[in-house]
């Protein structure tokens, strides 16, 4: 069995497609391990501010299928297959890590860059996951938030009432 993490993240319409988003990966993966919801600014765009948090689950599909299934949810709820990387979307769903797996294949990096580089994925990480260690550097995600540079972080925990 094989864990994985996925982050989630919405700016259109996001009290409906976070809460679907949620239900589909239950009802394909069981049981998740949740983070708390973080509100924060878009990313390399102008746009309204994003819903983000990461889900932990448990597999015996391969790595390939996760990101297949990951791909029909996020078209079942809205998503364009044309859609740019820094813009609005209804649902973002990201496979982050797939147990210590290290893959750089096209459009299928594991573990993600946006770890390191983003707030919004790294603390909800960190959050359910604070002594795993990333596969690449060693270091705990609980170490990589600690050492993170929140001089200018520009999100906070919400309490949205699906949640």
């Amino acid at each position: 069995m094989s864990k994985g993490y996925i982050s989630i993240g919405s700016n259109i319409d996001k009290e409906r497609y976070i809460p679907a988003s949620i239900k589909a990966l239950s009802q394909f993966f069981g049981k998740l391990i949740i983070s708390s919801v973080y509100s924060s600014e878009s990313v390399g765009f102008t746009g309204d501010s994003f819903y983000n948090l990461v889900v932990g689950f448990n597999s015996e599909l391969s790595v390939k299928e996760v990101t297949k299934q990951l791909r029909n949810i996020e078209l079942a709820n809205g998503r364009t297959r044309d859609s740019q990387k820094f813009s609005s979307r209804t649902l973002d769903l990201d496979l982050l890590l797939y147990d210590e797996l290290v893959i750089n294949d096209g459009r299928l990096q594991i573990p993600r860059d946006e770890i390191e580089s983003y707030a919004f994925v790294l603390e909800p990480l960190a959050e359910i996951a604070p002594h795993l260690k990333h596969p690449i550097n060693g270091l705990s995600y609980a170490e990589l938030w600690n050492k993170f540079d929140k001089t200018d972080l520009k999100q906070q925990k919400i309490f949205p009432s699906w949640a």
